[in-house]
């Protein structure tokens, strides 16, 4: 009798084992659900808006729930800016002593995915990847950036108040003001407003080129073209800005390939994943 209740206990194991199996998603399968600040993108949550870098004095000690906060999506402005935290990169590269090369900012900047504020340009890749990690996320992959867009209108005439921003000379919109610069994931403008940072790094190009018509109706943009090593690695850029090449160069496949990671201009920015 001990043997057969000894065989029943492990079967009931084993059987309570495989329904706890089919239970859990395989690593890397689809996701259920994100935070409130980021949409489900397949395998990964991709922020729901671009970027707005914040610097958060006393980030381990006095501010450390705002920290919590932040990584957990559930910031808002006035709890940033009750703690003391402040905007960077709207007007100008504010974000030293964040150098750069990304020396200097862990516990500094953050990267938050907030509606209704100027997004933060002026930042290179490695500031980018820092305020990101600090904020518990990553810079996407192209691939990854490539499944959150799916859905955005490929820009034509830029209508100036609901249309992706691709034609508002100079003048970054706010983050979810163009209603219809949406995706099918719900994220936005992820085409125009800000170039955005990815991951990915390439040999730089030495020249630029469309996608054909039969791929993007408006010729979306792609600067992979002649690629060789000179000097620098590129890092990718996707999406398009507020009046690249008119407009119309701007879209779900444009994409960037010859800005060095240290690139520190007012129309780049980025969003993250996690």
């Amino acid at each position: 009798m001990r043997t057969i209740g000894h065989a029943i206990t492990i079967a009931a194991v084993l059987l309570l084992e495989a329904a706890t199996a089919r239970a859990v998603p395989p690593p890397g399968g689809p996701l259920a659900s994100c935070p409130g600040d980021a949409v489900v993108a397949g395998t990964v949550c991709m922020d729901k808006y671009e970027a707005s870098v914040w610097r958060v004095p006393d980030a381990t000690t006095t501010n450390r729930a705002l920290v919590v906060k932040i990584q957990q999506g559930t910031a808002t402005v006035a709890s940033l800016t009750a703690g003391g935290a402040t905007p960077l990169g709207t007007l100008t590269d504010d974000y030293a002593p964040c150098a750069h090369s990304g020396q200097h900012c862990t516990n500094d900047i953050y990267a938050l995915s907030l509606p209704g504020v100027t997004p933060s340009g002026f930042i290179t890749w490695f500031q980018a990847q820092q305020a990101c990690a600090n904020a518990g996320k990553r810079l996407p992959s192209s691939a990854e950036w490539q499944a959150a867009v799916a859905g955005t209108p490929d820009p034509g005439p830029d209508n100036g108040s609901t249309d992706c921003n691709t034609a508002s000379r100079f003048a970054v919109a706010l983050t979810g003001s163009r209603a219809s610069c949406v995706s099918s994931r719900g994220a936005f403008d992820m085409v125009g407003n800000l170039f955005e940072w990815v991951a990915d790094w390439v040999p730089r190009s030495t020249g630029g080129g469309a996608w054909s018509p039969g791929v993007s109706a408006t010729g979306d943009a792609q600067g992979l073209v002649g690629a060789y090593e000179r000097g620098a690695p590129g890092a990718l850029l996707r999406g398009g800005d507020f009046l690249y090449a008119g407009g119309t160069a701007a879209g779900p496949l444009a994409v960037t390939g010859a800005v060095e990671p240290s690139t520190s201009l007012n129309e780049i920015g980025f969003r993250c994943a996690r």
